[in-house]
């Protein structure tokens, strides 16, 4: 979202090789997704420490990928808007110029918002959750809006640094003072065309990102292939998500997602309803309406290459693509 911000850095090019999150629709055979295995991962620059939270407030509306709002254990509330970190628009059409490489195209303005959405759906996993707030010892408190300006930190990880790393955002030019590892993650992410850095090419893959539906009121499905660190041990780091984009409720029940080598998770009793989104992760967990858990010891999706098929509980491919 680029409301308030300014500037943008000067990158010489960008050459998409591979996507470490892809969006596809129900009904669209052939649409992609991403996934990978521990010791053969994309590149991805070294995170800087977390920041320390000053403060918690539980987050009780995500307005967009950059953008939440939160109440303070006193029963105050806020906007918080992400230090560093620019998503593509969703409310409103985004500007492909702010976005080195990405043509100003039809093409490419979709390619980004179908980026923004997942940006979107990232930091919609924190609502309603305790979440801890850090500052910038650079930065002013509040922004030109009058927003927070802050760095959000959950389960020890900041969803600042994690947004830039998985390619769901770019850098804004701002003197915070973390700025020269979120643009080597950036960069990082940029060279191997990871998410909306796939969009900076000439005739960006309107499949890649979805924007090519069969059904338009379908199932969205997202893969966060690239766990924060060494992906066996951060199983559950490690997910696909399922949102329904569709008017009517989905039953889950006997649906089944596959990899190439034939590992397969199915869904017991569970019903999507129009908007929501349930994610399955790799590990282990108890399982909620939200949050599903396969249960493995080791990381399933791999970057060099693989096939994710959804299937529906009476086998009908729902969607599959290799890549």
């Amino acid at each position: 979202m680029t409301t308030g911000v300014v500037g943008r850095r000067v990158r010489s090019s960008v050459r998409p090789l591979a996507l470490a999150l892809l969006l596809v629709v129900a009904g669209c055979s052939g649409a992609t997704v991403d996934t990978p295995t521990a010791g053969d991962k994309t590149p991805r620059a070294a995170a800087p420490a977390t920041p320390g939270p000053v403060v918690t407030a539980t987050v009780t509306r995500v307005v967009d990928g950059d953008t939440l709002e939160i109440r303070f254990e006193n029963g105050t509330e806020d906007t918080v808007r992400l230090v560093g970190v620019d998503t593509p628009e969703v409310h409103v059409e985004t500007q492909p110029d702010e976005f080195e490489g990405v043509p100003n195209t039809t093409a490419g303005r979709a390619c980004l918002r179908q980026w923004g959405e997942a940006a979107s759906d990232r930091t919609k996993r924190l609502d309603g959750k305790q979440v801890g707030l850090a500052f910038d010892p650079n930065l002013d408190r509040r922004g030109y809006y009058g927003r927070l300006l802050a760095y959000v930190v959950y389960d020890n990880a900041s969803l600042n640094y994690g947004l830039i790393a998985d390619g769901l955002a770019r850098v804004y030019e701002s003197d915070f003072t973390r700025r020269p590892a979120y643009e080597d993650a950036e960069a990082t992410a940029a060279s191997a065309g990871t998410g909306l850095w796939e969009c900076a090419s000439d005739t960006p893959s309107t499949d890649a990102t979805g924007t090519v539906t069969a059904n338009e009121a379908g199932l969205a499905v997202s893969v966060h292939a690239d766990a924060e660190g060494n992906d066996d041990e951060n199983l559950n780091d490690e997910y696909v998500t399922l949102t329904n984009r569709g008017a009517e409720p989905v039953d889950l029940a006997g649906w089944t997602v596959v990899d190439e080598a034939g590992k397969t998770y199915e869904f017991g009793s569970l019903t999507l309803n129009p908007d929501a989104s349930v994610w399955l992760h790799t590990g282990s967990g108890t399982d909620t309406d939200t949050d599903v858990y396969w249960g493995r010891s080791g990381a399933v999706w791999n970057n060099d290459g693989d096939t994710v098929t959804v299937r529906a509980a009476n086998g009908t491919v729902v969607a599959e693509r290799s890549y």
